[in-house]
């Protein structure tokens, strides 16, 4: 039989091949691929030499070296460095872990743009109370709403559309049932509670985890009372809602003045209860009812402030809380006042 040259041959026969010389080693023929058949072979750099770490270092490494045991250099930490506290959060840990850690608060207040979306807000409930029943309603519901969906984002549950729809339509019920009733207060406290069974019993149908399902469920319900018990406003007097909403505004805007802690809040209470004054007919009653609204204002803004919150957390807790806790003082400082 007649041999072929390599690569040229037919009939359906096998093709004739030299043995494979290492690298080096002379051949009997020239073939122009064979160099760079065996440098891709035995001396190239493939992926994984590039990518993966050789075998002797990481031996080392995890037998001799263990990073939990070996000495660090002084001036060099092994753990990963992070920056100052932001509000764009972290991957590894979160401002707020890092915050206690290190033993500072973790608290960012909202600062004066949601300070002044608070006082337009409560110059609009004042200015609706005034005008009536149906003009106090508009800035409510946008307040009720705005309570809810902060609420949820402020406990790090985004999105939670169910709970705050569920929330925000309990307090649209609570309104509906003050404006039925005539403004009775046993509406809110009627319609809270039929919203607390019912978010019950839609965390009980949830195939959540139990830890997860109680943190919802506390969150549903929290959100609800909030939203619902700002219809405190439709039911108190409207002098009484004019002057409580203008306070709120004005202690919120002090609140967010360059100051120490404490001495805002002091300013804060003190032009809450001059703005209540002067609104209430320059009447002891008013400059109460004005101190009283503050204080719930200040609380609320402190809750809002809480474990770093993002700048939307600030746009709508921040703006809402304070108005939406100081609506049931409200109306009970109405009641105590007469």
């Amino acid at each position: 039989m007649t041999n072929q040259p390599y690569g040229s041959y037919g009939g359906g026969q096998e093709p004739y091949q030299q043995p494979q010389a290492w690298p080096g080693q002379q051949q009997g023929y020239d073939d122009p691929y064979a160099d760079q058949q065996y440098t891709q072979q035995w001396q190239g750099q493939t992926w994984e030499t590039q990518m993966q770490p050789p075998v002797a270092a990481v031996v080392e490494e995890t037998s001799y070296l263990p990073p939990q045991q070996a000495p660090v250099p002084e001036g060099v930490s092994g753990e990963p460095e992070y920056g100052p506290a932001t509000l764009a959060g972290n991957s590894r840990v979160t401002d707020a872990q890092r915050a206690r850690a290190e033993g500072r608060s973790p608290v960012i207040e909202p600062g004066m743009q949601p300070a002044v979306l608070t006082a337009l807000l409560g110059a609009l409930l004042a200015g609706g109370a005034a005008l009536g029943t149906y003009a106090l309603l508009v800035p409510l519901v946008v307040l009720q709403g705005l309570t809810a969906a902060g609420w949820f984002r402020l406990n790090g549950m985004w999105p939670a559309r169910q709970g705050i729809a569920l929330g925000f339509l309990g307090s649209l019920v609570a309104d509906v049932a003050l404006l039925v009733s005539d403004r009775s207060p046993g509406a809110i406290l009627g319609t809270l509670g039929v919203w607390v069974l019912l978010s019950l019993v839609l965390q009980l149908r949830s195939h959540a985890d139990p830890d997860e399902r109680m943190y919802g469920l506390m969150a549903t319900v929290a959100a609800a009372a909030l939203a619902i018990t700002a219809g405190g406003y439709l039911a108190a007097d409207a002098d009484a809602v004019t002057v409580g909403a203008v306070a709120v505004a004005v202690a919120m805007v002090a609140r967010a003045l360059p100051l120490p802690t404490a001495a805002s809040v002091l300013v804060a209470l003190v032009a809450a209860a001059g703005a209540g004054f002067a609104v209430g007919g320059m009447e002891a009653s008013g400059a109460g009812l004005g101190a009283g609204a503050a204080v719930c204002a200040l609380i609320g803004h402190r809750v809002a402030s809480y474990d770093y919150p993002s700048r939307f957390v600030h746009f709508t807790a921040g703006v809402a809380l304070p108005l939406a806790a100081a609506g049931p003082a409200v109306y009970v400082l109405t009641r105590i006042a007469t």
